[in-house]
């Protein structure tokens, strides 16, 4: 926990567990403090189609959990929840998110969902390279 935790607290190490394709970038100057309230600026391309993207930390456990809520960008609703719990001598984690997509019925399935799952997916295989097994 004592390496995983402050990992996901700096919201710098997102543009190193998302896939190099969507270019993501974060460009909320200095230090980002993280707390209930932060916001987060980033730019990223979605399909090759550039978009800004802001988020607000909702939640802030450190140690525990805490819950980024879209502002702005590409979603109707986009929710993520972090959560941290020590397993054995390791630490677990998992990720729950909750979103909407404009035009949902026509999009959803083909484009968002699959997008989703392979930036997911990413995401788990750079974890588990840097941390060892962990998250779900």
């Amino acid at each position: 926990m004592e390496e995983v935790f402050p990992f996901f607290s700096d919201a710098r190490n997102l543009e190193a567990i998302t896939p190099p394709d969507l270019r993501l970038r974060v460009t909320t100057g200095g230090p980002i403090e993280m707390k209930a309230g932060a916001l987060i600026d980033y730019t990223l391309r979605v399909r090759g189609l550039p978009m800004r993207w802001r988020t607000r930390i909702t939640a802030w456990e450190p140690g525990r959990r805490f819950v980024d809520e879209q502002i702005k960008g590409p979603y109707r609703q986009w929710i993520h929840e972090h959560t941290f719990f020590a397993e054995g001598g390791s630490t677990r984690m998992r990720d729950v998110v909750r979103y909407r997509v404009p035009m949902d019925f026509l999009v959803h399935n083909w484009l968002v969902r699959p997008d989703i799952e392979r930036i997911f997916a990413f995401r788990s295989n750079v974890i588990r390279e840097r941390f060892g097994a962990m998250g779900s």
